[in-house]
């Protein structure tokens, strides 16, 4: 376990080269909605590859930029065994259930919709806490979350396939889902005395001057 703990992004990584080969060759053994949902977890992995290895620096800009904690900002409130629950198994059942059950539309809407809802969390509130244009993360969800969900949605209205009903059940997954996959564990598991904390070489990313630079200034 502690080695997944400490390496899951990279098997993520590694995860999502082999559902590019698999979805090449193979993809049409899914149907269309299959494909999309798939290809929407694909970005799950990129984005979290994304924030964790390259550009990476996301543990540091949440715990310090974002979060104000500027003594133990290696493991509170983010700290390596919650990363590791909320991006693996969290977000990978989130994501994947719905692509086993594709004439659930509004499950599959409730995917789509919350990676693109990170907008608001990458987009807006790091960017302002950050003072950047940037963060890992980002790419992710304005390039494949976003093309990926506005896709899913124009094909499920355009085909007759979801309801008013749908999109209601679909916003309000979407945000039990945030309840669930953000707001619950970092209650259960944040603590200051974990004893989980983010290695050098995660904690800091492309970032690391200017996330120090407020760390410092806030302990002056």
């Amino acid at each position: 376990m502690k080695f997944y703990r400490q390496n899951w992004y990279f098997v993520g990584g590694i995860l999502f080269v082999a559902l590019a080969f698999f979805m090449g060759f193979w993809g049409n053994l899914f149907s269309h909605i299959q494909q999309i949902l798939i290809y929407s977890f694909m970005a799950v992995l990129v984005h979290q590859f994304e924030e964790y290895v390259y550009p990476g620096g996301f543990p540091a800009i949440f715990n310090i930029a974002a979060n104000g904690e500027k003594n133990v900002s290696d493991r509170y409130p983010l700290n390596a065994n919650l990363s590791c629950i909320i991006n693996v198994f969290l977000a990978y059942t989130f994501y994947i259930v719905p692509i086993f059950l594709p004439n659930n539309i509004w499950l599959g809407l409730a995917q789509v919709m919350f990676g693109m809802f990170q907008i608001f969390i990458h987009g807006i509130q790091i960017n302002s806490k950050l003072k950047s244009i940037y963060n890992p993360g980002l790419g992710a969800v304005v390039f494949l979350h976003w093309p990926i969900g506005v896709y899913y949605i124009w094909y499920v209205i355009t085909n007759n396939l979801a309801s008013m009903g749908d999109f209601a059940i679909g916003i309000i997954a979407t945000l039990i889902g945030v309840v669930l996959m953000i707001k619950l564990p970092f209650i259960l598991f944040k603590s200051k005395e974990s004893k989980f904390p983010f290695s050098e070489d995660r904690m800091y990313g492309y970032a690391k001057e200017k996330v120090l630079i407020i760390k410092n200034s806030e302990t002056c």
